[in-house]
């Protein structure tokens, strides 16, 4: 397995995390970065507010598993750079004794956190394993040595899917996991969709950039991942209308998602 230490970090080549980044209104990203997030606006001007939107879906959707359904072990896989209220921020603010394991294999994300996705309670456990998503089978071996896989886990996906190469490998990835976790866990994802035309520009556009290709996926698809898996309400629609806490005005959003709890 290639490491961290093994790479380095391109700044000459736009990077989906960083460009992310920057459509979140953070600032970790570089001008190459910039440049491509500005020219993907010009694409879809809205693709700020899906980000935003997109990362108040994560906050909702882990503090209600947290919260509702109890769960105090989370995974969190294809992490990106650490923004505001990250996952065991919120779930540690909920109950202080969750563990929380994050997955990635930037190495920009890894520096970033380390540095930054540390534990928030002296109860809980914040950690971070290196791992590509397309190796389900190495994420579950590394995380087993943190979280116990004999008691619920919530299983996120947060928009990284995109990234597989094809459906066949999103069907492979997700059902691994899920195949892995005990009855009573939860399974958590969203993605940008076809719905919004201009995404769909958006993705051929950054086909041509240089940066790690993203797939927009139908509804239907994003709604095969939950076939075997009890869908919780609303089910599968837009981010900003799933479990709405007044603070989503926005248009319906391109990204969909939902979440699912294992029989």
């Amino acid at each position: 397995m290639v490491r961290e230490t093994d790479r380095l970090i391109r700044t000459d080549v736009p990077h989906s995390a960083r460009i992310w980044n920057y459509w979140l209104g953070g600032q970790d990203f570089y001008e190459v970065d910039r440049i491509a997030g500005e020219s993907g606006t010009s694409v879809f001007p809205d693709i700020g507010v899906m980000a935003r939107q997109s990362r108040r879906f994560l906050i909702r959707v882990v503090r209600y598993i947290a919260a509702e359904a109890g769960i105090r072990q989370f995974l969190d896989i294809g992490t990106g750079l650490p923004t505001m209220q990250n996952t065991h921020e919120v779930a540690q603010g909920v109950a202080p004794e969750s563990k929380i394991v994050y997955v990635d294999n930037d190495p920009l994300v890894l520096a970033h956190a380390r540095a930054l996705l540390v534990n928030t309670t002296d109860e809980g456990v914040t950690a971070l394993i290196e791992a590509d998503f397309h190796d389900p089978d190495q994420i579950i071996i590394e995380a087993r040595n943190i979280l116990n896989f004999n008691k619920p886990v919530a299983v996120l996906f947060m928009g990284v899917l995109g990234h597989a190469r094809t459906w066949d490998d999103v069907l492979r990835i997700t059902g691994t996991l899920i195949d892995a976790i005990p009855s009573g866990s939860y399974f958590a994802m969203y993605e940008g969709t076809t719905e919004d035309s201009r995404l769909v520009r958006l993705q051929e556009y950054y086909a041509k950039t240089g940066a790690v290709p993203y797939y927009v996926r139908t509804v239907d698809q994003i709604r095969e991942v939950f076939k075997n898996l009890e869908l919780v309400e609303p089910g599968v629609v837009p981010v900003n209308r799933w479990h709405i806490d007044g603070t989503e005005i926005e248009d319906e959003s391109a990204a969909w998602g939902g979440v699912g709890r294992k029989l």
